[in-house]
């Protein structure tokens, strides 16, 4: 079954689309063959406008509205240029997880969240069925709806091989998949037990401080230069650490509603020396030392709480993945925190660091197709969103076809990536 998989990650700088054949729902050992990948930026006023509703902005009906429609549309250009490119025309199904513009938690509790980007759209440009909004029904149930990527990370290192490397599952260590996009999530896999969770911010924070730096002209640390320019301010990351979120047992999920583009305005910078800085005055990064140091002391943060979270479960492999592993000091700065266990990337088991939510998305949408649940039970027989029985995801649109639905797979064991 071809499946087309993409999604807008909370960095909102791109949308991911995968296109992926998919089989083995009738035994539970599935198999994914990669056809191929593509990140589609979003138009200039498209990502200006989503990056406008994040909070704490306030907007109106009226922005929501057409950004949900003009994201669609997109969404469905991305969707059909990946299926001429990748599949020769055709495909069988589309999942779209669409644009997280807010994930709705209080007290630790999940209670909703919202994603734009019409399937409608995307239905009448490819004549496809469209999974979509694959987190609400996990969130009804009880679940953080979020991360996701635990269903696809414990199938991978379930399977007897995967990729070139045997699995670490099977080995009877310890492993961790750990994905470096706004937000960091990770998940554990080991012989006693499993956990998914989202740690904190990965890339969100460094991005927000660098697009204040540079009133909105730069939005990342490109190669990590900023944080190889500065020294980490001690004092700073030790408040940075005192966020209550860190400590909170998982299940957990968190977002951007969180780690906002003024969380850092609380922490009184200005008396630090971390004053907002004028902007860049040339390609080549010539900022102020304040600014260089906020950013190295934010990248740490990042670095040091996947560790601390990691920690518990003695890990011997870190696989990463998402943009952030393109952030070479990011990436150094991990590898130390985490020894001595390894830090390698998704690439090892088949998945290239910058597609692997794309085929995420994919497989998501293959398991709803075939009436599975999207999240797999975690130890104690709760999904590992801590939903209290794992739910089949998303809603589907039907497409320009009559809608005849499979019979029903079953629960998965394994998933190996193939050639």
């Amino acid at each position: 079954m071809i499946v087309v998989g993409c999604i807008s990650g909370t960095s909102v700088d791109g949308i991911d689309v995968a296109v992926a054949d998919l089989h083995g729902a009738d035994r539970g050992e599935l198999t994914l063959r990669p056809l191929g990948a593509r990140t589609h930026p979003w138009s200039l006023s498209t990502q200006a406008g989503l990056l406008a509703l994040l909070p704490p902005a306030t907007t109106t009906t009226e922005d929501v509205c057409r950004l949900d429609i003009v994201a669609g549309r997109e969404i469905a250009a991305a969707v059909q240029s990946a299926i001429d490119e990748f599949a020769g025309g055709t495909a069988d199904l589309v999942v779209s997880h669409g644009q997280t513009v807010f994930h709705w938690v209080e007290g630790g509790t999940a209670h909703g969240g919202l994603q734009l980007g019409q399937p409608a759209a995307i239905v009448e440009r490819t004549g496809l069925p469209v999974v979509s909004d694959v987190r609400s029904r996990d969130i009804a149930a009880g679940g953080q709806g979020a991360p996701l990527a635990g269903t696809m990370d414990l199938l991978l290192l379930s399977a007897g091989r995967v990729g070139r490397g045997t699995s670490p599952y099977r080995d009877q260590r310890s492993a961790a998949l750990l994905n470096l996009g706004g937000i960091a999530n990770v998940t554990v896999a080991s012989a006693h037990g499993s956990a998914a969770f989202d740690t904190g911010p990965a890339n969100c924070l460094i991005d927000a401080a660098v697009s204040a730096a540079t009133s909105g002209t730069r939005l990342y640390d490109a190669d990590g230069r900023l944080a190889a320019a500065g020294r980490i301010d001690q004092a700073l990351l030790e408040r940075l650490l005192a966020e209550p979120y860190f400590a909170l047992p998982a299940p957990k999920s968190t977002g951007r509603e969180l780690f906002r583009a003024d969380y850092l305005d609380a922490l009184d910078l200005d008396a630090r020396g971390l004053d907002t800085p004028p902007p860049l005055r040339s390609p080549r990064y010539s900022i102020s030392e304040s600014v260089a140091d906020l950013v190295a002391t934010l990248t740490e943060l990042t670095a040091v709480t996947v560790a601390d979270a990691l920690r518990p479960y003695d890990v011997t492999e870190v696989y990463a993945s998402g943009g952030g592993v393109r952030n070479p000091v990011l990436m150094d700065r991990l590898a130390a925190h985490l020894a001595p266990a390894r830090l390698a990337t998704s690439d090892e088991l088949g998945l290239p660091v910058d597609d692997k939510e794309g085929y995420l998305m994919a497989l998501i949408g293959y398991l709803t197709w075939h009436g599975i649940p999207g999240v797999l039970p975690g130890p104690d027989g709760r999904a590992l969103t801590g939903a209290g029985t794992p739910r089949v995801l998303g809603r589907i649109s039907p497409g320009d076809k009559p809608l005849r639905m499979p019979e029903p797979g079953v629960a998965p064991r394994s998933l190996r990536v193939v050639d």
